[in-house]
């Protein structure tokens, strides 16, 4: 796999796949009614990840690619299904509730993989990340106390839920550090799709929807892909601190998609989301100036 060693040319192309990423809400956006369809969009986007990252792995391993699967483990097991939750969890959150209650309840996901770390895996949690914690927590209050919409509440849950989902992904990937992580992802694809389908027999749903939303599931898929592709290649030679910095690119850019008149949505943040995102950027940023002495380099590979 094509590395880059130089940080000041890998943290643009970090930057860059953040930026990609952060289309994916705009595209959900874009389509007809996807709160009637969320099981079709589930098919489509995982089927397309998992097809997607195979043809990547083949180009870059060869035909012995599919090996790979054999070295998953019950660690790429769970990590894949709990990714596979997490895109599941991200449909039917962003069509309950706003892209910024969504893409905030995502950037808490640091704090998700420290405490399940601290639970499962005994790392320790020093004082700074635990004030880290606390503050994104009253971030996070303060978003839920302003859904006071049933369907916006459960938006909120499912953004939780798909923050925890991503998490328990990381901290796999730490529990047993020779998971193939690209293998681990292709399978939370085939996750979603397998869960999909068996959805979509069982209440006798269609399995695509109209050509125009099929397409957009597609493009979301490629979009994940892409970026991913682009963030494996920069990921390593960036200590995981300013990952973290950097990741908020897709936060940032998802929530100025959607608000941006010239894109047609127009969603504009409560103040509640506002302020709660406000709390949520200091943890993060409090976080990473904390992380900073800690050198540990991460990467999808």
């Amino acid at each position: 796999m094509f590395e880059l060693k130089n940080p000041k040319v890998a943290a643009p192309v970090v930057l860059f796949a953040g930026l990609i990423w952060s289309f994916g809400p705009l595209v959900v956006r874009y389509m007809n009614d996807p709160h009637l369809i969320p099981w079709q969009y589930i098919f489509g986007r995982g089927l397309t990840i998992f097809i997607l990252l195979n043809l990547y792995l083949f180009f870059e391993e060869g035909k012995n690619f599919y090996k790979n699967y054999f070295k998953m483990g019950l660690s790429g097991l769970i990590g894949g299904s709990g990714l596979g939750v997490a895109m599941i969890s991200f449909m039917f959150s962003i069509t309950n509730t706003s892209a910024a209650i969504t893409l905030l309840c995502l950037a808490a996901m640091p704090f998700f993989t420290a405490l399940l770390a601290f639970l499962f895996l005994r790392e320790k949690i020093s004082l700074n990340v635990w004030i880290s914690i606390f503050i994104a927590t009253v971030g996070i209050g303060i978003m839920a106390v302003g859904n006071n919409a049933q369907t916006s509440f459960v938006g909120f849950v499912f953004g939780i839920t798909s923050s925890l989902g991503f998490a328990v992904f990381s901290v796999t990937l730490r529990w047993r550090k020779e998971t193939p992580k690209f293998t681990t992802t292709a399978f939370a694809g085939f996750f979603c799709f397998v869960f999909a389908t068996i959805v979509i027999l069982n209440k006798d749903l269609v399995f695509f929807s109209s050509s125009y939303n099929s397409s957009l599931f597609s493009l979301h898929g490629t979009l994940v892909c892409l970026g991913l592709i682009l963030y494996s290649i920069g990921s390593k030679a960036i200590p995981a601190a300013e990952l973290t910095l950097l990741s908020l690119t897709e936060v940032i850019g998802g929530i100025f998609w959607v608000w941006l008149p010239l894109f047609g949505i127009n969603e504009i943040p409560t103040t509640n989301t506002i302020i709660g995102g406000f709390f949520l950027f200091i943890s993060l940023t409090y976080y990473s100036l904390v992380m900073r002495w800690n050198k540990r380099y991460i990467g999808l590979n």
